[in-house]
């Protein structure tokens, strides 16, 4: 396929092979009815399939004290409805979305519309403001509406975006808003009580109100879009096809943006942000219509999604309770099997991806060698002095006179204890910076792309997976059992990668993608086990997962500094290398280098070394991507000159990001890794906008 986009045909072609849209709206709407009978007899109150017969046949008992009227009225009809409709609005959704960016990969996840709402119900919530749910649907609409605005303009959607550039912008803005409303649940723990699993998308219902007042929104706005159909018909052959033949292209894209934004609002309002539904249905249905062509016509294709979404949905939730039991699947959120199911999609798509149209390249000058000297001495004075804050900030702020003491081992207590503290954490953030910006450098030097970085490529979620697996367990061996499991996680994930992507031939693009479907998919599994452990290890292991320095001791800086004292030689020794593959796919050859070889010796050195770095400070995005690019932009394109001035701004940017999460709410703190977020996405928006104007 070439850009992943719907067939395009125009209104009442291709109505058959087949099977009408009828047929099918009617297959799929018996599947739900199947599941949903299935769904009705799963529950924590031991009511079962025969006793809801004979509730149905007039029979009136109570099941273990309990009434079957007051089960099927207080529990499963309404999370059987809330299930049916989340799914039908998220997969309607889903569809529009994607036929006006006219990219497969685009949904309500992959636009930051989620995360959108979920940010503006999160900050609701930590700020105690007590709203109807209409008004939380305001809300909601609200946050997701001006996040999908973000995207689409960062990625250039008017004019048919292309997958990667799509994702880089959506997963960067979902990011930065995630980080967002984690450091509103870190900080407005009373307030935001519970709100982190519903977070990940929750079925569970108090009663039929709330299903019950979404249920005609969603269906009023399905029939809305089903009556733009034909319209939606036309835009699919193009925007100037379509103003040719009387459509008015921008009026069109507007409404249906607005109807994707509002039901994504509704769905998540009643059920939290449960991912990827919105994805994985359109992508579904649209693959059927490759062969049953009236598919392929919006007036079908809409409620054929809303359908195949509530399908998808309540077979998540259904599975999820019969392989764990509904009691032990109480506390697991749907969202984590939908999680999953949508990075089994873009990790598939990917692999049917041939062209993503052009990948966006760094616009940077030759830079002379006193250029570089001259970044390199400021950028070290400027870390110097970072470091040098960092010990002396915090809840206690310290004098250069206290430094002194403590390092001739003379300090009084207070101030001793304080720097025992801080000292160990900002190694561990420079450390780790200079590691995660070494690995990103490598990256998008391999890659090709400069908005390419290890947290994207799903790396560091390897990592962090393999941390949360020690710390949930609780396997013997203590920090060597953890630095081996992560570093070997990490490793494991970019060897998946690496094997799926070099099927065909390494394509850079189906390379990012796959490592951003990776990710998800390891992010759920963190989420899963994370609320699966014991209680009072959550917000340790969350804060953990939001990337902290928080209790680091010398010992976790050790196995970042040996990973440093390793990779950058071999590195520095391979930069020739790295320049003529950031060039194109002939060069290297050109010059005798052998491509794929010395591109897998870069990334294992990447992979490694950004495994490491979890260690240190947890899960920590954005590093890796701002570093390299700033030091491209300050000292010219040769890696030669990138990697130590890159080391050296990120290590800059985690230190300040340190320190500024220990000091500006002191003496609460917020993780590192939510201020990098917060300081590296408005850049990386900066970075988007930037290379779409200079394409």
């Amino acid at each position: 396929m070439t850009e992943s986009s719907p067939p395009r045909s125009l209104p009442g072609i291709g109505l058959g092979r087949g099977a009408s849209g009828t047929a099918v709206l009617v297959v799929l709407l018996a599947g739900v009815v199947v599941v949903g009978l299935w769904h009705l007899t799963q529950g924590t109150s031991g009511v079962g399939p025969f006793d809801l017969v004979r509730y149905l046949l007039g029979a009136r008992e109570d099941v273990g004290g309990v009434p079957i009227g007051d089960v099927l009225t207080g529990s499963r009809l309404p999370r059987l409805l809330a299930g049916t409709a989340v799914g039908v609005a998220l997969g309607a959704g889903g569809a529009l979305l994607q036929s006006i960016t006219r990219n497969q990969l685009a949904s309500p996840d992959t636009l930051a519309v989620t995360a959108g709402a979920y940010f503006a119900l999160t900050g609701v919530a930590a700020f105690g403001l007590a709203v109807p749910l209409w008004a939380s649907g305001a809300v909601a609409f609200g946050g997701g509406l001006l996040a999908a605005g973000v995207v689409l303009g960062l990625a250039g959607a008017a004019t048919g975006v292309n997958s990667t550039r799509l994702i880089l912008a959506g997963s960067a803005v979902a990011m930065a808003l995630d980080a967002a409303s984690a450091m509103l649940l870190i900080l407005f723990k009373e307030g935001t009580l519970g709100l982190y699993a519903w977070g990940n998308g929750s079925l569970a219902q108090l009663s039929l109100d709330a299903a019950a007042r979404a249920t005609p929104v969603i269906a009023v706005l399905i029939v809305l879009a089903v009556l733009m159909s034909r319209r939606l018909d036309v835009l699919a052959l193009g925007d100037d096809a379509a103003a040719s033949l009387g459509v008015p292209v921008r009026s069109t894209r507007i409404v249906a943006v607005l109807g994707a934004v509002m039901l994504t609002a509704i769905s998540v309002t009643l059920a939290g942000p449960l991912a990827f539904v919105g994805l994985a249905a359109p992508v579904a249905v649209r693959l059927a219509a490759t062969r049953i062509g009236v598919l392929s016509r919006h007036a079908f294709l809409i409620p054929a999604c809303g359908l195949a979404g509530a399908l998808l949905v309540l077979l998540a939730d259904a599975v999820l309770r019969a392989i764990m039991g509904a009691q032990a699947a109480a506390s697991i959120p749907t969202g984590v099997p939908t999680s999953l199911l949508g990075a089994v999609v873009i990790v598939f798509l990917a692999l049917r991806l041939r062209d993503t149209g052009a990948t966006p390249h760094a616009h940077v000058s030759v830079r002379s060698r006193r250029r570089f000297l001259t970044v390199t001495i400021v950028v070290t004075v400027l870390l110097v002095a970072a470091v040098l804050v960092g010990l002396l900030a915090g809840s206690l702020w310290l004098r250069i006179g206290d430094l002194s003491l403590w390092v001739q081992g003379t300090a009084p207590d207070l101030i001793a204890r304080a720097l025992d503290n801080r000292a160990p954490r900002v190694a561990a953030a420079a450390t780790a910076g200079a590691a995660l910006s070494l690995a990103g450098t490598v990256v998008q030097g391999t890659v090709r792309n400069p908005l390419a970085e290890p947290g994207i490529l799903g790396i560091t979620a390897g990592a962090g997976l393999g941390a949360v697996i020690v710390v949930t367990s609780g396997l013997p061996g203590g920090r060597p059992t953890l630095v081996v499991t992560a570093v070997a996680m990490g490793l494991a994930t970019f060897a998946l990668i690496t094997a799926l992507s070099w099927r065909g031939g390494f394509r850079p693009d189906r390379f990012l993608l796959i490592g951003i479907g990776c990710g998800y998919a390891l992010s759920s599994f963190s989420t899963f086990l994370l609320l699966r452990a014991d209680p009072y290890d959550t917000p340790r292991i969350f804060t953990w997962l939001s990337g902290t320095t928080y209790g680091r001791t010398f010992q976790d800086v050790v196995p970042v500094a040996v990973a440093l004292a390793l990779a950058t030689p071999l590195v520095m020794a391979m930069r020739h290398e790295l320049d003529l593959l950031s060039i194109d796919e002939d060069t290297p050859q050109i010059f005798g280098v052998r491509r794929e070889r010395a591109r897998l010796a870069l990334l294992t050195i990447a992979a490694a070394t950004a495994a490491t770095s979890v260690i240190a400070v947890g899960v920590v995005g954005f590093v890796g991507l701002v570093a390299p690019h700033l030091a491209r932009a300050l000292v010219g394109v040769r890696h030669g000159r990138i990697i130590p001035v890159a080391m050296l701004l990120g290590a800059l940017l985690v230190v300040v990001a340190d320190a500024l999460g220990r000091t500006l709410i002191a003496p609460s703190q917020i993780p590192a890794g939510l201020m990098m977020a917060l300081i590296g996405a408005p850049y990386f928006v900066w970075l988007l906008h930037r290379s779409r104007s200079t394409r």
